[in-house]
């Protein structure tokens, strides 16, 4: 493709929030930090003497169920797909995000905290040019249960689609989206759209000692009727926030993706796969970008 390739980006400045761990219910401070270009996202645990620095790229990927966890050496960062998915949506490509504990907030289940706080602090543009990673031939990763696939686009573009199917019997059921990705669409369409689990899966988490300090107002659990305690961003919220989570699984990639990328009951495991086949098979651009 011969289209100029946009300029990376930074924060203006620093900027904090603060929250507490779906899984381990320990507060943490997560502060985003400006960086510089051609750093990338990466994850620095203060609370660790040495080797304290995470990489946010998929060959730092653990395979942990439920949610993207990252490892460097002995520092690990957990539940990390709505931070990278918030960054990625605004189009930051580097910054140090600095946090006192390996979980990220949960904050209601969302990004939208996440890209409040990043709106108040800003961006800035930097002079090299942010990578493109090109899909040039369709790819396909399976499991028993789902699938992703990616193939070419003609214009300098990612589009995603999830198709959600929880069959028939259940509030959820079938649910599909697409989107063309910019930082528009990302903010209006996917950064409010929060977890859900049903309620035998929320019942199950309690009674292994997980979650505890979650409730109902803080994501979605559905019965057989529907949320409860709660309601709706969108009719097909759940099936937005799958896509909100392909974004953050994807942005493991550390580069713009040029391609229609397709994923059927998908999950964090199966994105990242994509994300290595498409780095083994895509093609890499790199250069600098025009004058600011």
């Amino acid at each position: 493709m011969s289209t100029p390739l946009r300029q990376q980006r930074t924060l203006r400045s620093a900027v904090t929030v603060a929250g507490f761990g779906y899984w381990s219910g320990e507060d943490i401070v997560v502060e985003f930090r400006p960086a510089e270009p051609d750093s990338g996202i990466v994850f620095v645990r203060r609370d660790l003497h040495a080797a304290n620095r995470v990489p946010a790229r998929v060959d730092f990927r653990l395979d942990i169920p439920r949610r993207t966890t990252l490892q460097s050496g002995t520092a690990r960062v957990d539940m990390v797909e709505h931070v990278l998915a918030s960054l990625a949506g605004l189009q930051i490509d580097n910054c140090e995000v600095w946090v006192d504990a390996a979980e990220m907030p949960g904050f209601d289940g969302s990004s939208q905290v996440f890209i409040t706080a990043l709106q108040r602090a800003g961006v800035l543009s930097q002079p090299r040019g942010r990578a493109q990673l090109v899909v040039t031939e369709p790819l396909l990763v399976e499991d028993a249960t789902g699938w992703v696939k990616a193939v070419p686009v003609d214009d300098p573009v990612c589009r995603i689609r999830y198709e959600l199917d929880y069959g028939s019997g259940n509030p959820i059921g079938r649910q599909d989206f697409e989107m063309t990705v910019t930082t528009e669409s990302f903010v209006s369409e996917l950064a409010s759209a929060r977890t859900f689990l049903l309620k035998r899966e929320a019942d199950w988490l309690r009674s292994q000692g997980l979650g505890t300090r979650v409730s109902l107002a803080d994501l979605l659990v559905f019965d057989d009727h529907g949320p409860m305690e709660n309601e709706l961003r969108f009719a097909d919220e759940c099936v937005r926030h799958k896509a909100l989570d392909m974004v953050g699984d994807l942005a493991l990639c550390g580069c713009d993706i040029v391609g229609q990328i397709t994923a059927h009951r998908s999950g964090h495991r199966l994105n990242a796969e994509m994300a290595k086949l498409m780095l083994r098979k895509g093609q890499v651009r790199r250069g600098a970008a025009d004058a600011a």
